[in-house]
């Protein structure tokens, strides 16, 4: 079969991309080898926020006498919130395929994997089918390490550990970055053990020591188990009983292992090679600043294309390739100012430069940090850890970057996203009227610590 376009994956790329294209006179087939949705919908954000939810909600209601609340006996039933994400999940799908339904006639859904034959065809069920255009969206997957003794054991990663009905007595977390920070508190508040071994100084690396020592912090107190500088270089054991040893002498012993050393994209069973479609070492798809791989006609999109690995960043590389497909523009992948947030409570939530970053870099800025507790109103929610900075140019008083650490600070980061992407002066935010109390008002009160003097 001939389509125009031929989009694999029905990630948060894929599916607006064929939906829309199919909406303005294309023939689509849209090729999905598991559930639609992909990562975000089925495993990723949908699943581990709504269990995160339900982890915050027993943490809430075990510290409710704080604020003068008297809670009875907190119980964690795992298979009721097992069966809530389960639900929750179902809803989502069910609203991509009405996406695709809305989509019309043109567009043609395909249950199977695919695998390139040749030049801008692929082979579906035994079927060949060719476009004009191929689009990639094929995700990602959670790395398995080539670790001495992990095949004799049965590691859970970040989608088997979301189907545990009964909360582990101990466990032992490899890893820290978002997934294993995530998944850690999580599973501490639904009652478990937990360690997390962290190959680095610190967990979340990436982040400035501050950062870093404020979750950090935060962990501790509730009973969490950090260990950094821990390379895991064997594990053992069976039935319950799993013995972690590091290259540094460090060791651990819990009742389960949760492997999060990051992702791989899911590319080595499909063609590329066929298709001459370059990848690069770790088997991410090479693309340029219009997602053209090396195959003339071929795209990739969201999280095997090796950018951020974040559901945020696969929607806009749609709304991009969108626009380069319909000639409205080229470009425009690279150099977009990308936030992140950490689901962790609080919440770690970054935009622009770290300060590490900016020396690294050799710019020019001024900084700016603030205890999240001297927010009034987040002392009034009894939300009062956390940190937060902000750099700016000193030449422009463009914000540079921002962190914040503290409660919904994945909402609060957009404030100096907005204003980078205005490319407006931090005066502005001085400037602005404040909501009191709001926890915005705490931003202004750490731009202002810049020298309003300065800030003309």
């Amino acid at each position: 079969m001939k389509a125009d376009v031929i989009v694999i994956g029905s990630g948060q790329a894929g599916v607006p991309l064929a939906a829309r294209l199919a909406e303005s006179g294309k023939d689509v087939i849209i090729v999905e080898a598991g559930h639609l949705g992909g990562t975000c919908v089925n495993v990723g954000c949908t699943p581990t926020k709504t269990m995160v939810a339900s982890a915050r909600a027993a943490h809430v209601a075990r510290g409710a006498a704080r604020l003068g609340v008297t809670v009875s006996e907190v119980k964690v039933d795992l298979g009721a919130i097992v069966d809530r994400k389960d639900s929750i999940v179902q809803q989502w799908r069910t609203g991509v395929g009405r996406r695709l339904e809305r989509a019309g006639e043109r567009l043609e859904l395909i249950e199977g994997r695919a695998r390139f034959s040749g030049r801008r065809e692929i082979e579906v069920n035994g079927e060949r089918h060719g476009a004009d255009t191929v689009i990639v969206n094929v995700g990602a997957r959670p790395r398995v390490p080539s670790l001495e003794g992990l095949d004799t054991i049965e590691p859970l990663d970040s989608s088997s550990i979301m189907n545990l009905r009964e909360p582990p007595t101990h466990l032992v977390v490899m890893g820290g970055g978002y997934i294993a920070c995530e998944f850690g508190q999580m599973f501490r508040r639904f009652g478990s053990d937990v360690t997390i071994m962290q190959r680095a100084d610190r967990l979340l690396p990436r982040e400035d020591r501050e950062v870093s020592d404020a979750i950090e912090g935060v962990f501790h107190s509730e009973g969490i188990e950090v260990v950094t500088g821990a390379e895991v270089v064997e594990v053992a054991g069976s039935g319950g009983d799993v013995q972690v040893q590091c290259g540094g002498g460090q060791e651990s012993r819990g009742s389960h292992l949760l492997v999060a050393v990051g992702r791989v994209p899911n590319t080595e069973d499909l063609g590329c090679d066929v298709a001459e479609i370059e990848l690069d070492g770790g088997g991410f798809v090479k693309v340029d600043d219009s997602y053209r791989t090396s195959a003339d006609g071929v795209y990739a999109v969201g999280d095997c294309n090796g950018g951020p690995q974040f559901t945020h960043t696969a929607w806009d590389d749609h709304r991009i390739l969108y626009d380069i497909l319909m000639g409205r523009r080229e470009g425009g992948r690279n150099g977009r100012i990308i936030p992140s947030t950490v689901f962790t409570d609080p919440q770690v939530a970054r935009v622009g430069l770290s300060e590490r970053e900016a020396k690294a870099q050799g710019v020019d800025y001024e900084v700016a940090a603030m205890p999240f507790g001297h927010i009034a109103r987040a002392i009034e929610l009894d939300e009062a850890a956390g940190f937060m900075k902000v750099l700016i140019d000193p030449e422009t008083e463009g914000v540079l970057g921002a962190a914040i650490v503290g409660y919904e600070a994945g909402e609060l980061i957009h404030s100096f996203l907005m204003l980078m992407m205005a490319g407006a002066p931090a005066r502005a935010m001085v400037d602005a009227q404040m909501v009191h109390p709001a926890l915005a008002e705490g931003l202004q009160t750490m731009v202002m610590k810049l020298n309003p003097y300065r800030l003309k």
